[in-house]
């Protein structure tokens, strides 16, 4: 059995948060950064070439990608044999998160309550997903989500009888109802199958995936790639404006349902798509 000391979370959360709200991950800079290639609209260059200039700014000058620095969502995937020492993990994750967004004077959006909206003044607590797995080590995935594009998001409770062409009308309105609104160009996480709750967490997961990669499932890679053609068919564009690029990458991730459902959650993120894992 080995021992990880919480302390080791903490530090590791810090660094992530102050890390990924300066600089994009390496999948999301290329994605960016060839998109002008395809784009046909002369604004629509324009908008994408401000943007790369944004991030490279942002790189260089050590500030924040974009005002909003989001809700710290964390994926944690614990080890089973792992026995964590020092401190309960929760408070260790909150901590991280803590030290990330009150050192790297990052901006506080969280409130305490939903309804009296007393901010915490410190970004916690975080939005934490557990996991239990093999080995012996400790996976954290840290996504601090924008609610620009957090508000676009739908769950949608489907026939199963709407099979696979309901899914991508459901991916299309949502895409299309949320036109400008979540900062385009996006990166659009879908969840199918489990329930209700299972596939909005499947769809956040999936932002969380490499955007140059597809999903393993051979159908499941052919309605990533059919989707992102279609979403860029509708002519939204950069910063909705007009143009090709209105996402950059489509992700999805499957789980099984019930005979009498197809569940289909639609996580939206904006072009940043902030995620960033550390193994301990």
């Amino acid at each position: 059995m080995r021992e990880l000391d919480v302390k080791e979370i903490t530090c590791a959360l810090r660094e992530m948060a102050i890390s990924i709200n300066h600089e994009l991950s390496p999948d999301m800079c290329e994605l960016l950064n060839n998109s002008d290639k395809k784009e046909e609209s002369p604004l629509g260059k324009q908008i994408l070439g401000q943007l790369k200039e944004n991030m490279q700014i942002a790189k260089d000058e050590m500030i924040p990608i974009c005002q909003d620095t989001g809700m710290a969502v964390v994926f944690a995937e614990i080890g089973q044999d792992v026995h964590l020492v020092g401190g309960n993990i929760e408070d260790a994750i909150n901590e991280g998160i803590r030290q990330g967004y009150v050192e790297g004077f990052l901006r506080k959006s969280v409130v305490a309550d939903p309804i009296q909206r007393v901010n915490t003044k410190d970004n916690t607590p975080a939005v934490i997903h557990y996991s239990i797995v093999a080995g012996d080590k400790v996976k954290l995935t840290l996504s601090p989500k924008g609610f620009g594009s957090e508000n676009m998001s739908k769950v949608y409770m489907l026939k199963p009888a709407q099979g696979i062409e309901g899914v991508k009308e459901a991916v299309l309105t949502a895409v299309k109802e949320a036109g400008p609104n979540a900062c385009p160009p996006i990166v659009v996480g879908v969840g199918i199958g489990g329930t209700f709750e299972k596939c909005a967490i499947l769809a956040k997961k999936a932002l969380t995936r490499n955007a140059l990669s597809h999903n393993e499932i051979p159908y499941v890679k052919e309605l990533e790639i059919e989707l992102l053609e279609k979403i860029n068919n509708l002519g939204i564009g950069p910063a909705g404006l007009g143009g090709r690029i209105t996402a950059l990458a489509v992700n999805v991730e499957t789980y099984p349902t019930h005979i009498a459902g197809l569940p289909v959650g639609i996580n939206i993120c904006c072009h940043v798509n902030r995620h960033i894992s550390r193994e301990l």
